[in-house]
């Protein structure tokens, strides 16, 4: 595959962290500032998101990307990972999903979930960070990894893998900055969490379409956002603290 030019690269606005040693290129990334003042907001490529991805630590860096419902972190992780890819040669990076992690339909019908099916208590927390775990072994071999499958509205086993030549994985989803049972677990597990933002609109109006794209009504489209997608959103940015850097989000499309 011919390499894209860097100046072909999409544009990324983003915020670089305070160069205090604590914002994940020293070790594990720290838990966040709450009492930092924004850093300032600069423009970078993905190439420069990639090359910042890379300088992290370890020989296998586990990067985390939190952020709202519909701010673009699944987007941002495969651009990275077929990048990283690119530059480094297959396998060299991979994609690891928290939706891999939601409780099925039938479980969620046990719990009484069905209506918040994407909210914190609707996901496989301590999972999630038994996975990261085990990849952050690098073990000899394969590891598979879950998705979520939006056609089935169902996790699906073993969509993705990390291979024992994986030098960084991309692990993206809502609730990665949340301070709570597994998700502590998970959060100390990685080398760096930046927090891919949008505005409130924007990722309403994406989420809205995601709904009617599975089939949902406009109505009932609306009723999901306003009803589920919005408390979570705001559950997530009251953890933004816990994030070490700030990335506008990416254009989709």
């Amino acid at each position: 595959m011919q390499r894209r030019p860097d100046h072909a690269a999409p544009r990324l606005r983003h915020e670089r962290p305070e160069q205090d040693g604590r914002d994940g290129r020293n070790g594990r990334a720290g838990q966040g500032r709450p009492d930092a003042a924004p850093a300032r907001e600069t423009a970078d490529t993905l190439a420069g998101l990639l090359d910042d991805a890379l300088a992290l630590p370890g020989p296998r860096t586990l990067l985390g990307l939190a952020g709202p419902p519909g701010a673009g972190k699944s987007v941002l992780a495969r651009a990275l990972v077929a990048a990283a890819c690119e530059r480094l040669g297959d396998g060299a990076a991979a994609y690891v999903p928290l939706d891999g992690f939601h409780l099925s339909t039938s479980r969620l019908e046990q719990l009484g979930l069905t209506d918040r099916k994407g909210s914190p208590p609707s996901f496989d927390a301590h999972g999630y960070a038994a996975l990261l775990r085990r990849i952050a072994g690098a073990p000899p071999h394969t590891v598979h990894v879950p998705d979520y499958d939006r056609a089935l509205h169902e996790p699906v086993a073993a969509r993705h893998t990390v291979e024992p030549h994986c030098r960084l994985v991309v692990t993206e989803g809502n609730y990665l900055a949340l301070d709570g049972p597994g998700w502590r677990d998970a959060r100390a597990l990685l080398h760096a969490l930046w927090y891919v933002d949008a505005p409130d609109g924007l990722r309403e109006e994406r989420l809205r379409a995601r709904h009617r794209g599975n089939g949902s009504s406009p109505e009932r489209a609306a009723a999901r956002v306003s009803g589920n997608d919005r408390p979570n959103g705001e559950q997530v940015k009251a953890a933004r603290s816990r994030c070490d850097r700030t990335v506008l989000a990416p254009p989709l499309g």
